[in-house]
């Protein structure tokens, strides 16, 4: 989730796994998957910047994958 701030100061959560576009026109608009679209004050890069701080985070909890786990070669 990041929070963002609606033109009329209102600040409000949105779920950053349910965007799939922010566009500047010129105001800036979070289009969500839910066909939701939210008019708000901060610049595109602050939105995205916002979403991949909080991809880092979710991601940081995330235990490693060993990408060759089960692909390991035995000596004969």
């Amino acid at each position: 989730m990041i929070t963002v701030t609606r033109l009329n100061g209102t600040v409000f959560t949105v779920n950053a796994e349910l965007i799939e576009t922010v566009e500047r026109t010129p105001d800036t608009v979070i289009a969500l998957a839910t066909g939701n679209r939210y008019i708000v004050q901060e610049p595109v890069e602050e939105v995205v910047s916002r979403v991949l701080e909080y991809r880092k985070k979710i991601n940081a909890e995330r235990p490693v994958q060993n990408p060759i786990h089960g692909f390991e070669r035995s000596n004969p």
